[in-house]
């Protein structure tokens, strides 16, 4: 065995051995169990690091004995990166959880259950077989129910966790639909070789129905049910009964699991372009719907569930849009930056129960009571041309400098699209903020802008060529991606239209409403708006009228079968 196999070994086996030493270790000896998990995760995490280096510093990463054994493992960049960020973010969790979850009667049990996580996770992004791959998926959801419903003393986590886990398994169904069904037509479990057969027969049937149309449907749809996209998001905000480390690491990694799986059978979408104009769909509605729905909640952690079901529609949209490589990127950082929201999460809501914390200060009277702050403003026009056209210079100049050719590229104009409506929105916020020096709050968000996006321009195009060196696999998904020239400049007009149109709407909404016009139309329609966002657009209700008619329809179905 070389040492990259050991080391592979040693990183997968390091969270398994940790957690059945765990869940074994009786109560006295728990906090100490606790630590060897901590030591167990920072040596994977340490081990995954020195895979990832050895690749960057070969350009490759060289054949293993792993790779001919009964269950393969792919040490591809992909593979490399995601583990690194899911070892990592364990780490943390692990070390939150220490203190935190130090007076719950489960101790033991949690670490066990958090290290047996981290191992399922790993295998999942390291699988390089059809079998190993479903294992860990259906692996994953499995012990997410037992995280979740880790307080055995209030009802509502269990119940919650039961709920994520039957959406759940919807997802799972279709993924294992998928894989059997490009097990049957391609006759090979192992990814590498199921990829270059589809390569190599794109067009193959099955009793008469396209495969991979299919394939990448049930697939896709595992992704979305994972993912939390629209309509089946509804488990998601509803686990945040469990314990804030489990949110942590669901919302870092669990949930971005469906932008990896589309990352991981890419070669596959590259002949399903319906697909991913679905994914397109899907994920642009989910965005939307995630934003507006987080800004109406009044929990804090439901409000990060909410957030971080738009940032997995985004993700998703990227896929659909061609740019597989900038959702995984987005993956990570939303990984990254969710965990630390989630974790802090906690001391939030201990600070929140000895003070609210709301300050009757301009801004709070200013949106709370609708009074106006007696503050200076820029010219209208001038701060609508900042709002426009510095956003759309940073962005355009950025990717121009980096790729001559990013423009040809139909997913990258949606892109620059999005990153315009995003900087355009925050230019237009601040200047409908009160601020005594408005050109210096303009000044700081123009550096945060430039920052964001140079780095974001730089990393996601180096990311690209890490990820898929390949430059006819990129341009493949760019251009299955890829849409009728006409109907996507009808498509850009329209959203320029109604999202400049919504701006105006927001702003003279918003003046009539200072001037005292409360009974006006505009304020009728912000708060039939609100009114439908802050009930979760009512789809709550609908679930539970579903699951009262089924309830009574298995209770007569029973009592029927009583009968016979």
């Amino acid at each position: 065995m070389s040492w990259i196999d050991a080391t592979v070994v040693t990183a997968l086996a390091l969270p398994m051995a940790s957690a059945v030493a765990a869940l074994t270790a009786p109560p006295a000896r728990a906090r100490g169990a606790a630590r060897a998990s901590i030591a167990a995760v920072a040596l994977s995490a340490l081990s995954w690091s020195v895979l990832l280096v050895r690749y960057l510093s070969a350009g490759a990463m060289p054949a293993t004995g792993l790779s001919h054994t009964p269950m393969l493992l792919l040490l591809d960049p992909l593979t490399l990166a995601l583990a690194l960020v899911v070892s990592c973010i364990s780490l943390v969790v692990h070390v939150y959880a220490l203190n935190y979850m130090a007076d719950e009667p489960g101790y033991g049990r949690f670490f066990g259950l958090l290290d047996l996580m981290t191992a399922a996770l790993l295998l999942l992004v390291s699988a390089g077989d059809l079998l190993s791959l479903v294992a860990a998926w259906l692996l994953v959801g499995q012990l997410l129910f037992f995280l979740l419903g880790e307080d055995r003393s209030r009802a509502a986590p269990g119940r919650y966790a039961f709920w994520a886990f039957m959406v759940n398994r919807i997802g799972d169904a279709t993924l294992l639909a998928g894989a059997l069904l490009l097990r049957q037509a391609y006759g090979s479990w192992q990814l590498p070789v199921l990829f270059e057969r589809i390569a190599a027969h794109p067009s193959l049937q099955l009793g008469g129905v396209p495969v991979l149309p299919a394939a990448g449907l049930l697939i896709a749809f595992a992704g979305f049910v994972r993912s939390a996209q629209f309509p089946l998001h509804v488990w998601l905000p509803y686990t945040m009964d469990g314990p804030t480390p489990v949110s942590a690491l669901m919302h870092a990694g669990i949930v971005n699991a469906g932008g990896f799986l589309l990352n991981r059978f890419a070669p596959l979408f590259v002949h399903v372009p319906i697909v991913l104009h679905l994914c397109f769909v899907v994920g642009l509605v989910t965005a939307l719907l995630g934003s507006a729905l987080m800004l109406t909640q009044n929990d804090i952690k439901k409000s990060l569930g909410y957030s971080t079901m738009g940032q997995m529609g985004f993700m998703i949209m990227e896929c659909g849009v061609g740019a597989f490589s900038l959702a995984v990127y987005h993956l990570i950082a939303h990984g990254l930056f969710k965990a630390t929201l989630f974790l802090n999460s906690g001391g939030v809501i201990g600070q929140a129960r000895h003070d609210d914390g709301v300050p009757p200060d301009d801004i709070y009277t200013f949106v709370v009571e609708h009074r106006p702050a007696q503050t200076a403003r820029l010219p209208w026009l001038l701060a609508a041309a900042i709002t426009v056209f510095v956003p759309a210079l940073v962005l355009g100049l950025s990717h121009w400098l980096v790729a001559a050719d990013f423009f040809h590229k139909q997913g990258a104009v949606v892109l620059l699209f999005f990153g315009w409506v995003t900087g355009a929105q925050m230019f237009f916020s601040i200047y409908k903020l009160p601020s005594d020096n408005p050109w210096r709050s303009m000044a700081l968000v123009f550096l945060s802008l430039l920052v964001v996006v140079a780095g974001y321009t730089v990393v996601g195009h180096l990311f690209e060529r890490f990820l898929y060196p390949d430059p006819a696999l990129r341009d493949a998904l760019y251009a299955a991606a890829g849409i009728n020239l006409v109907a996507f400049d009808l498509m850009s007009v329209l959203l320029v239209l109604v999202l400049v149109g919504a701006w105006l709407l927001t702003f003279y909404a918003q003046s009539l409403t200072l001037q005292g016009r409360r009974g006006s139309l505009w304020n009728a329609i912000y708060l039939n708006l609100y009114a439908l966002f802050s009930r979760e657009l009512y789809l709550i209700d609908v679930y539970a009228l579903m699951a009262r008619f089924a309830e009574r329809a298995a209770h007569r179905v029973n009592l029927a079968l009583r009968w016979i």
